[in-house]
């Protein structure tokens, strides 16, 4: 079983969004706790996507940590540059998600 945790930035983009899109990460995060593996892997099988009309959701995949980290959305315009920043951070990422788990 793994538990989903979201970043400080993930958090600021999703309250943009309307109920509907909110479901559908309500719905991904429920998968994510048998299988966390689902969605399209981008250039490592721990970093991946998941698409929802024209938005994309990227959450970093942790087995030693049994935990998902939601890191970002975009839409198709501007998908390369979130995953390359999302790349660039991964270090800072690690670290956030294991100060929310010692909380």
């Amino acid at each position: 079983m793994y538990k989903v945790y979201h970043s400080k930035k993930f958090d600021e983009e999703l309250n943009k969004f309307d109920e509907e899109f909110k479901n559908f990460v309500d719905n991904i995060e429920n998968q994510f706790v048998k299988n966390p593996y689902v969605g399209k892997p981008l250039g490592f099988k721990f970093f991946r996507e998941k698409k929802y009309k024209k938005y994309r959701v990227y959450f970093l995949v942790y087995d030693d940590l049994k935990s998902v980290f939601m890191v970002g959305i975009s839409n198709k315009k501007d998908q390369q540059k979130v995953i390359n920043t999302i790349k660039f951070l991964l270090e800072f990422f690690r670290r956030e998600l294991e100060n929310l788990i010692k909380k």
